[in-house]
């Protein structure tokens, strides 16, 4: 009688067990961290923490103990030694000219622009040197933690290609510029190729097709109400450098009797996806201005300081509510891509700008690496932070190296201690692009071999 018994009992277990498997849900990825940053509203903090994947969107995230209960997952990732966040939203480079970082530095923007910049890139932009660019520099972001960035360049098709081949969320603007370049002769040929460019990729799941005239100084008028047209008939972003330097501004002054930011606004170019990268030299009176229109502000600490640009006004954006994220700049003129320092560096210029300890804290700075650039985008709903229903874009980072022993407060170490290379794995659309510090969507020695061999062209053509 006693056997039958325990016979039964085992039998019900069985079935409850088989009941409770089947009970969860099966999803594709399920990622334990010692810390998960959510970035949510509330600023959600879980030490320790899982979250759920299920193609390309987040389903949980919760105690690793309540995600188990759940769900069961085809992979797992295990980072308890990490923390895991947000992927990094990088608001402003240009990705191909990684090609030229360190081919000229220690000039002011004019000079550097005009006396090498545009000059190199007459005689070496070309989709070849485009997509090995590209290529160079997705390997770099998707090493130091960047899912999503903005870019302004040429032959955007071909960055938009390398990028999807990456894996990596763009938003990428085909440039427009008044004078020749590379791949149109005329600003009606480059508007003519942007179009082309938003019908291609328009709807696409990683790619964001956008229209990017380079600067009120490198427009005429005419050129610059096409480019916001073309922007508001495909619902597109429209990306623009603004109020970047001194002398763009005294250029409005003198031929417009108008800041850069009022002058955009008498020819009615502002609208509510618009980006406008650096954002230096603006007033008070500008400042509402992009508030009213919803423009997204990008700010880039590292390359205005080292141009000498000047200091963006970065508290009185988030005292307006003006979308603010954070940008690289291009490398070029930085010299690199690492969103952390950008964090760290946009924390400390603020600081010492306001005579003030206390402003753009490292949860700010954090902030803006985040859902501060989502929002600047447009695209908080979908990206920006850890939560349910949003697109499964996350990073772990490693949290045991030396310089970063003891840590008492992750956010701090994120900002103000951790760098690039402490990356460990990256994630965008659910699909694990970098896994313990190896890249799995790109040849990493054939792409470092491929800019190496072209730099050997860019070296001859500029006579270094």
């Amino acid at each position: 009688m006693r056997d039958k018994l325990m016979a039964g009992l085992l039998i019900l277990a069985a079935v409850c067990a088989m009941a409770a498997q089947a009970a969860r849900q099966s999803v594709s990825l399920i990622v334990i961290g010692g810390t998960v940053i959510t970035e949510n509203a509330a600023h959600q903090i879980l030490t320790p923490g899982a979250i759920a994947i299920n193609g390309t969107s987040i389903v949980a995230v919760d105690t690793p103990e309540a995600i188990a209960r759940q769900f069961t997952a085809t992979e797992t990732i295990d980072a308890r030694a990490d923390v895991v966040l947000p992927g990094l939203i990088n608001t402003h480079t240009h990705a191909p000219m990684v090609m030229y970082r360190g081919l000229a530095d220690d000039l002011a923007l004019m000079d550097w622009l005009q006396k090498y910049i545009f000059p190199a890139e007459a005689k070496t932009v070309s989709p070849e040197m485009v997509r090995i660019g590209t290529k160079l520099a997705a390997l770099e972001m998707i090493e130091s933690g960047t899912t999503t960035y903005v870019d302004m360049y040429y032959f955007e098709e071909e960055v938009a290609k390398a990028t999807r081949e990456a894996g990596l969320r763009g938003v990428l603007g085909e440039t427009i510029i008044q004078f020749p370049v590379a791949d149109a002769k005329t600003p009606a040929e480059g508007l003519k190729h942007a179009e082309a460019f938003i019908q291609a990729f328009k709807g696409d799941s990683l790619i964001t097709p956008a229209v990017a005239p380079h600067a009120l100084y490198t427009n005429d008028a005419a050129t610059l109400k096409a480019c916001a047209e073309l922007g508001r008939k495909y619902d597109t972003p429209v990306i623009i450098h603004l109020a970047e330097t001194e002398d763009e501004w005294k250029i409005a002054r003198d031929q417009h009797q108008a800041t850069p930011v009022g002058y955009l606004e008498s020819i009615g170019f502002w609208g509510p996806r618009t980006v406008a990268a650096h954002g230096v030299w603006v007033n008070d009176d500008d400042i509402q201005i992009l508030k009213k229109h919803q423009v997204g502000v990008s700010h880039n600490p590292e390359s205005n300081m080292k141009l000498a640009s000047g200091t963006a006004p970065v508290t009185k954006y988030l005292t307006a509510g003006v979308g603010l994220g954070l940008g690289t700049d291009g490398a070029a003129s930085n010299n690199d891509l690492d969103m952390f320092e950008a964090m760290r560096q946009a924390s400390f210029l603020a600081k010492h700008a306001n005579h003030d300890p206390t402003v753009v804290p490292a949860a700010t700075a954090l902030d803006m690496a985040t859902i501060g650039g989502a929002r600047a985008l447009w695209m908080d709903k979908a990206i920006g932070s850890l939560e349910r229903g949003k697109l499964a874009d996350l990073i772990t980072v490693s949290m045991g190296a030396a310089r970063q022993t003891p840590m008492y407060d992750p956010v701090s170490h994120l900002v103000y201690v951790t760098r690039g290379d402490d990356v460990r794995t990256t994630i965008v659309n659910g699909k694990v692009l970098m896994r313990d510090r190896k890249v799995l969507t790109l040849d990493k020695a054939a792409v470092i071999a491929d800019a190496n061999k072209l730099s050997a062209k860019v070296r001859a053509a500029v006579g270094r």
